[in-house]
């Protein structure tokens, strides 16, 4: 069986490429995903490249030959993260089907799945964002996603004809992005507090996806 296999490989240029290809893939994907782990819980500045490595399990060496710099792996895990979390959010805010107070359920859920999933990426945004928010909001421009989105303009509909007593924007969304992701922001001090464990606490943020809509309902019905 092994001379058979050796001669194949050597013989057929093709299955070799297809062979080095795949490996290539394979390695690649597994120092993003070391990266992305340790920006997550480090941050930018204090993350060291030999971290990655052997998180990755490789040597310095090979995660240079991949990614020649700390900062473009990083720019990277940076573009992917928000990439992943403005889609989200704009599928749920521009979809012309579904009315303002099921967009406000999507959104809670999308987020809450999302964070429970991979709890350390509020923090990692939120730390960023107050590190780099020229660079952040460069990529990611949510002002301008929110602004001309079929929410807003169901929003102000619902202002216009008195369904909601909440005229501004910027609170809602302070509200819905508070009630939504300072639970993971502050999954620590919460679980202390409440004498739960992380079961529980992803328990309770499952909880949330019926309360938060309840809550934000309230809020602008609100003199």
């Amino acid at each position: 069986m092994i001379p058979y296999l050796c001669s194949r490989t050597h013989s057929n240029g093709k299955d070799m490429t297809q062979v080095k290809k795949v490996i290539d893939a394979s390695t690649e994907e597994r120092i993003k995903n070391a990266a992305r782990a340790v920006f997550q819980k480090k941050g930018y500045v204090a993350a060291r490249t030999r971290d990655i490595a052997e998180e990755a399990g490789i040597n310095l060496a090979l995660l240079n030959y991949y990614f020649r710099s700390k900062e473009k792996l990083f720019e990277l895990i940076m573009f992917e993260t928000l990439t992943d979390f403005s889609q989200g959010l704009k599928d749920v805010l521009n979809d012309e089907c579904t009315t303002f107070e099921h967009k406000v359920e999507l959104l809670v859920a999308n987020y809450l799945n999302m964070f429970t999933k991979e709890p350390d990426v509020p923090l990692f945004i939120l730390s960023e964002i107050r590190n780099r928010p020229e660079d952040l909001f460069a990529k990611l421009p949510v002002r301008q996603l929110l602004e001309n989105s079929v929410f807003v303009m169901q929003f102000r509909e619902k202002t216009a004809t008195g369904q909601t007593k909440e005229s501004s924007l910027l609170h809602l969304m302070m509200n819905l992005l508070g009630a939504t992701i300072f639970p993971f922001v502050g999954q620590p001090l919460i679980m202390a507090l409440g004498g739960v464990d992380k079961p529980q606490f992803n328990q309770l943020m499952q909880e949330r996806k019926k309360l938060i809509p309840v809550w934000i309902e309230a809020i602008l019905k609100t003199e």
